[in-house]
């Protein structure tokens, strides 16, 4: 008879790299997990909160702003199972004059978390690429404390931001097709417990994207950078991680064995590549790497950038150490 094996509840969107974990085609050794499906905006909210997971996804931003202030009730694992440009997803009106991101300057702009991940990279994209910084704007922030991830890790405006609080009775999409706001630095309307837009923007002719030609701003700002940036990692209940200190790394192998299996199907395999516009020029020197990596190593500069914008952007008091937000095991892969 076989060992028995640790029993943990794990929480996960629904992308490609996940898909295998909550559809049980791979297996973590000595564990038997209990996936459970949910949108990211309400997966951190409920594990800032309430802790409801053993294992869960994870935002990286709100992970480096917790640790900030000391040891979190997680211990993360250097999987990423999200990755996008966010800057190229932001909306605006077409009576505004805004042509370029400097034009974003002095306009009332939406987003539904300050502090989350996509506003962060977004942010520090305006920022390094276009010279526009968060206090050029007004703000306006779809989540009020209540139901924010900041509303568990003390979340304060930064010196210098004027951001206002959309009350309960409207949202983002509405302000803006009213007129109300100018631009939305970030668009969410998956149905959850945390977000509550709902309009199709790409249905309303009053606004549009605010790059013409998304893909080649993606594929611009990835060839200067080389930053495909990272939005959720994986995090472990720090008291489990204690008592099963090799938690991570089964874990770890486990989330690699999923990847594989992504990479193995040739169409969702190449939607990184895709993504990333590295399939049109010099495709096979792009190829042979791993644009999802795992690990430390491959990934340290992105997630320095991101450590380095979480604080410029006057989220953390200091600038968070990566060894203080993954596993001492992880480290060195």
């Amino acid at each position: 008879m076989g060992a028995s094996r640790l029993e943990l509840s794990i929480a996960l969107s629904d992308n490609e790299n996940t898909q295998p974990v909550l559809q049980g085609q791979v297996q973590a050794e000595g564990l038997k997990l209990f996936p459970t499906c949910v949108h990211p905006s309400e997966m951190f909210w409920r594990q800032l909160k309430f802790g409801d997971f053993d294992i869960s996804e994870m935002s990286l931003s709100s992970l480096f702003i917790a640790t900030s202030k000391g040891p979190t009730d997680w211990v993360a694992i250097p999987v990423f199972t999200s990755r996008h440009f966010f800057h190229t997803g932001i909306w605006v009106r077409n009576d505004r004059g805004i042509e370029k991101p400097s034009d974003l300057k002095g306009k009332r702009v939406a987003i539904p978390e300050y502090q989350q991940t996509a506003a962060i990279w977004t942010r520090g994209a305006l920022e390094h690429e276009f010279g526009v910084r968060a206090q050029d704007m007004e703000w306006f922030m779809e989540r009020n404390p209540d139901k924010s991830h900041g509303g568990s890790t003390g979340f304060q405006p930064p010196e210098g931001v004027k951001l206002n609080y959309i009350p309960p009775s409207t949202n983002i999409g509405e302000m803006l097709v009213k007129g109300e706001l100018d631009s939305a630095l970030h668009y969410l309307v998956a149905h959850n417990l945390v977000d509550r837009s709902k309009i199709d923007l790409a249905q309303e002719p009053s606004v549009r994207p605010m790059f013409a030609d998304i893909e080649a701003e993606k594929r611009r700002y990835f060839t200067k950078t080389g930053i495909f940036p990272i939005n959720h990692t994986v995090v472990i209940r720090r008291s489990l991680h204690e008592k099963y200190p090799w938690l991570a790394l089964n874990l770890y192998t486990m989330f690699q064995d999923a990847k594989a299996k992504v990479r193995a199907d040739a169409m969702r395999g190449l939607k990184p590549y895709f993504e990333a516009g590295v399939l049109d020029q010099n495709a096979k020197s792009w190829l042979g790497k791993d644009l999802m990596g795992y690990g430390l190593k491959g990934p340290r500069t992105v997630l320095e950038t991101i450590s380095q914008y979480v604080h410029e952007q006057g989220l953390t008091k200091r600038r968070v150490g990566l060894e203080e937000l993954f596993a001492p095991s992880t480290m060195d892969l």
